[in-house]
């Protein structure tokens, strides 16, 4: 019965979601499906700047083959990375970040600091191809690069190249907290104060796809994902999250990755089922019904408690503190106050 459900589920992923695709959205080019990346590829300029990780550059050595210079991009903070990059990388270079969320935020962080170079004219592009589901590909959201101007704007990715093989590629937790990190941008976006139909629209079918993704695993010990279906999902809800601006879910989740020591993904997956009944307070479409998805992908994840994490109440104090100061709270109605946030972090403890 489990197998039946859950072939029924991909059948279904498989009639509405294509393959691949090219999307021309704006200034970008997106590009997704798993025979994107050597197509892309061999339309890049070689001699790139290449911000990556040795995961990464191992499952796609010709990305690393064709690059001018190339920069292992360690554990840290986004804006500590790219200001130690901003006066190695030569500001006339493509600069493709092969990576997770933290690889393309700096790069994204690095190209919005770097003065214009001779060629192309303005900014760096940047060509962005995710091995997680985090969805930085899609979002012109990120910290500045430390010794910047902290005025200047966000850059979003001009070439994204999604490879599900890539993009989903993470061990079995890792994926559940990335999934749970997508659904935290499907979930959230429909309830901001710059929400729109189509951004939510997307958000909504990124939700459907995470939850079809996972259809019968829990019931079948050797099921595995719809990896295809995440790595869509992530996509769609990067594009939600981007027009719709972060809220109450990602201020909470990305301030106890900042000060709480916990992995970015498993933030996510240990708050989402908490910010999901908040949200649902608040009128977000559908986010009561995803918490037994979310409290699903929080266990595959092993991020059910932030107890077990290691967190302590002090740390709890602490991040309420800072989150209650985000200014991203003014784009929830009605804005979270300091006391709601604790509570939060109380009820994921």
């Amino acid at each position: 019965m489990a197998r039946a459900r859950r072939r029924a589920a991909r059948d279904e992923i498989k009639r509405i979601a294509p393959a691949s695709f090219t999307w021309r959205d704006g200034e970008r080019t997106i590009h997704f499906g798993r025979d994107a990346l050597a197509g892309v590829l061999a339309s890049l300029p070689a001699g790139y700047t290449l911000l990556t990780t040795p995961r990464a550059s191992a499952m796609a050595p010709a990305v690393a083959e064709r690059a001018g210079t190339v920069h292992d991009v360690a554990r840290g903070r986004v804006d500590e990375l790219a200001g130690e990059l901003l006066d190695v990388v030569d500001p006339g270079e493509l600069i493709v970040a092969l990576g997770g969320g933290r690889v393309i935020d700096t790069a994204k962080a690095l190209a919005a600091a770097l003065e214009p170079g001779p060629h192309p004219p303005g900014r760096p592009r940047v060509a962005a191809i995710p091995t997680t589901l985090s969805a930085a590909e899609m979002t012109g959201g990120h910290r500045r690069a430390a010794g910047a101007d902290g005025s200047l704007p966000g850059v979003r990715p001009a070439i994204v190249v999604n490879d599900p093989a890539l993009s989903a590629s993470q061990p079995p937790a890792g994926l559940a907290a990335s999934a749970a990190n997508a659904l935290g941008h499907a979930a959230e976006g429909p309830a901001t104060r710059r929400a729109s139909p189509v951004p939510a629209l997307a958000g909504a079918e990124a939700a459907r796809l995470i939850g079809a993704a996972y259809a019968g695993v829990d019931s079948d010990a050797n099921a595995e994902p719809d990896r295809d279906a995440l790595a869509l999902a992530a996509l769609l809800s990067g594009y939600t999250i981007d027009s719709a601006g972060y809220g109450l879910h990602h201020v909470l989740s990305q301030t106890l990755a900042r000060f709480a020591g916990v992995g970015h993904g498993q933030s996510n997956a240990v708050m989402l089922p908490h910010t999901l009944v908040a949200l649902e307070r608040r009128g977000a479409p559908g986010a009561g019904e995803l918490v037994g998805l979310a409290t699903g992908l929080a266990r595959r994840a092993q991020a059910s408690r932030l107890r077990d994490l290691g967190v302590d109440q002090a740390t709890l104090d602490t991040c309420a503190d800072t989150a209650s100061e985000r200014p991203d709270l003014d784009n929830i109605p009605p804005r979270p106050d300091r006391d709601e946030l604790r509570a939060l972090y109380a009820a994921a403890y």
